[in-house]
């Protein structure tokens, strides 16, 4: 397996992490919660997901990937990651030829599936759940894992409370707001 290959495992890896950061300790009625009209429910936004990553397999497969939407959030958080799952073991298959670079599986459907975990967290915000912020460069993420279990922050932000505005970005955000 390349370099590139090796990357984009990690960065499902990546999106894996982000996304259950984003769905831990979530309100049960998370799932259904909805910002606005037309606007995605975690529930339709995680079956959403997996219909990306499985598009993205096309790619390397051929076929079509479109998904039914499962009954519970539950199955569709786990259908998530099963699917994340194939496309890490199909990125460490040489024998398959993709029909795109690695280049555009990454500013495709790649970034697109991160853009989405990032949506989550914005919906737990606006459910009045926020997530709590952490420096993801010691995030412990692993590009063999791409499951539901996530490890926990490495380095969770001392100065965040759930309670209040995110502040300025700085290294010490408190420091900078004061000022």
């Amino acid at each position: 397996m390349n370099d590139t290959r090796s990357l984009l495992q990690h960065f499902l890896a990546a999106i894996a992490y982000r996304t259950q950061k984003a769905l831990r300790e979530a309100p049960h009625d998370f799932a259904d919660f909805r910002a606005g009209t037309h606007v995605r429910t975690p529930h339709e936004l995680l079956w959403h997901m997996t219909g990306v990553i499985g598009y993205a397999r096309t790619m390397l497969h051929g076929g079509d990937f479109a998904p039914p939407r499962l009954p519970t959030f539950a199955e569709e958080v786990a259908r998530f990651h099963v699917t994340l799952g194939a496309l890490r073991d199909d990125f460490a298959d040489a024998s398959l030829q993709a029909t795109i670079s690695d280049a555009q599986f990454l500013h495709g459907p790649l970034a697109d599936a991160m853009t989405h975990a990032g949506q989550l967290a914005l919906l737990r915000r606006l459910a009045g759940a926020p997530v709590p912020s952490e420096n993801f460069i010691h995030a412990a993420v692993d590009a063999a894992n791409v499951g539901e279990k996530q490890a926990l922050p490495e380095a969770p932000d001392a100065w965040w409370r759930p309670d209040q505005p995110p502040l300025p970005p700085a290294p010490n955000p408190l420091e900078a707001s004061s000022q």
